[in-house]
Parts: C-alpha cells; structure tokens; sequence
C-alpha cells in the first residue's frame, strides 16, 4: 500500500479563502493557528521543538519515553494509534515502538506534505503497520476511514497542542475524539500545564528568531496562496503573557500604517502597532483539564507529570 491510496479525507464547510478573510475583516484581527502549519511552517515548528528555551517537546518525550510501558499495557492486540496533529511523528513513533501489538498507524494532519512524508517514513521503519494517512482538519472531521470499523482505536494528541484551542474548543475537541474513536480504549493527552511568565516567554520569543520565523511564515503562505501581497518585513512578532486568561498569545504586530490586499481585491488596513492574533497556547491546571474530559463522557485512567517544567500526560478512557 503506497502513498495516500487508502483514502486521504480533505476539509469541507466554509472556505479556507472565507475563514482568512473574515478573520483578517474582523477587529480585532485574528487568524487561525492551523494556518501556520504549512510545509514551511511545519518545518519551522520542527526547528523551534529543539530550541534550549522550547521546554515542552524535550519535557514530553522524557515522560512518553519513561510510561511507555504503562501505556503499552492499555492498548489491545490488532488495534489502531490515531495521532492527531502528527507532524514529523517524533512522539508517534515512541509509541509506535512501545506498541507492537499494533496493526494500524493513522497519523492526522493538516500539511500534506508533513503526513505524506511521515507515511512513507513509518512504512519503512515498520513495516508490519499498516499506515492510514489523512491529509485533514481533525477539529470538523466526523468519522475514521471504513477500514477501522470494527477495529480498537487508541487516540494520541500530544505537544500541547490542546493548549491552542480556547476552553470552549478544547471541549469539542474532546468531545469529537469521543465520537471519532467510536470503538475506543483510550485518549492520550500531552498538555503544558500552569507555569511562571519567565520560563513561557522565551519559550514562544526564542533569541534565534526561529518562532518569529515561523510566525512570519503565515504571511508569505497568504501571499502564494491567497493572492495576498505582505511584507513580511513591515510586521513583528511578539509573544506575551495573559494572566487573565492563563494563555501565551502569538501576535503579528505592524510596525506602520499600511494597506494590504488579499484575494485580489480585499482591502484591509493597519494602523502601526495593530496586530493580528495568530495563536493561543493556554496552560492548564490538571484538575481543569480533567474535569473538561469528564464533562464529555471522558474518565481519567491515568496522569503522569513532571515538575519545573510541568508538563503532563493525560491519559482518558471512555465512561
């Protein structure tokens, strides 16, 4: 089986050239995240999980590599991994190892270029697996190819990358896992959790630029992709901590007054120092992100966690 021949599911509803106009239309000016992870943008992700300040990969792949075993031991015989958001699967394959008893890999993603290149890798590293590739928006699909009807599903979204949805969506997200992992044993959340303003804010505004690299990005994928004309070099990036809403926030500040058409025709304006909102990452208490899961018919089967940095995995069975 080669390439994306078992199925690749693509988005629907609303436009994506609908979902940035209006979100570049509206005051204030924001942007979704999924729109950074194009295959520039992923890889610049990939860069940024191995800078010194970005605690949370290294952090998480200790506690997955550490629990292995105890995740293992969940996990039933001929079943499928389903990662969300898999990227270059750095975390996937920790389990993939971990979990011979698998027969099925589905790693989700909304980069062809990152899923197709992460199917052809996992294809030759295991060979026994077979590998279900999606090129797909995870938060509005509805269901899991045929193939996996009948078959056990264990979900993983790890990275924090539950951080980047609000309350409000990570609570759809959990309860569309629910629904999409029909025949499920469990969820396995990795989550950044609560921690002081001095080790957060490096960590999303590193010394090298490669995040504000990576935030810039999005401007020059509007400009390839939606006929946009940006510069890049008219914007900054700035990271900053918001108490209030226990949330790192990612904005595209502009550094003048300039005028900047998308679609060929759309006109929107900057005034200098206004920003476009590209990304939250919240920080969650565990007990927080525990009675979310448990409100969409989630229970917790186990938690581990490690301290200063605190960064815990979740891992939630169906009631």
């Amino acid at each position: 089986m080669n390439g994306l021949e078992l199925g690749t599911y693509l988005r629907s509803g609303e436009s994506v050239a609908g979902e940035v106009l209006r979100g570049l239309l509206s005051e204030p000016k924001s942007l979704p995240s999924k729109y950074l992870y194009d295959s520039v943008g992923s890889r610049l992700f990939e860069a940024i999980c191995s800078l010194p300040e970005y605690y949370v990969t290294r952090t998480e792949i200790a506690l997955l590599e550490r629990h292995a075993p105890d995740i293992s031991a969940l996990v039933p015989d001929e079943s499928a991994l389903v990662e969300f958001g898999s990227g270059s699967s750095v975390k996937g394959r920790i389990l993939l190892s971990a979990c011979p008893q698998l027969r099925f890999y589905v790693p989700i993603d909304i980069s062809e270029t990152a899923v197709v290149d992460t199917a052809h890798s996992i294809r030759a590293d295991f060979p026994s697996l077979h590998v279900i590739p999606l090129v797909e928006d995870f938060t509005t699909m509805r269901r899991l190819p045929p193939t996996l009807d009948d078959v056990p599903t264990t979900g993983f979204f790890p990275g924090s990358t539950i951080g980047n949805f609000s309350p409000r969506e990570a609570v759809g997200f959990l309860r569309n896992a629910r629904a999409l992992l029909r025949n499920s044993s469990c969820l396995i959340v990795g989550a950044d959790l609560t921690q002081s303003p001095g080790i957060l804010i490096p960590a999303y505004n590193d010394a090298r630029g490669v995040t504000a690299a990576f935030n810039k990005n999005l401007l020059v994928r509007l400009n390839r992709e939606f006929d946009a004309d940006f510069d890049p070099e008219h914007f900054d990036h700035r990271a900053i901590w918001n108490s209030g809403k226990s949330r790192i926030e990612m904005h595209l500040v502009s550094r003048r007054k300039q005028r900047v058409t998308i679609a060929g025709e759309a006109e929107i304006r900057f005034e200098k120092g206004e920003t476009i909102h590209t990304e939250n990452s919240y920080k969650y208490e565990p007990k927080v992100l525990l009675e979310m899961a448990h409100r969409v018919g989630w229970r917790t089967a186990s938690l581990w966690s490690s301290i200063d940095p605190d960064v815990g995995i979740f891992v939630f069975a169906a009631e």
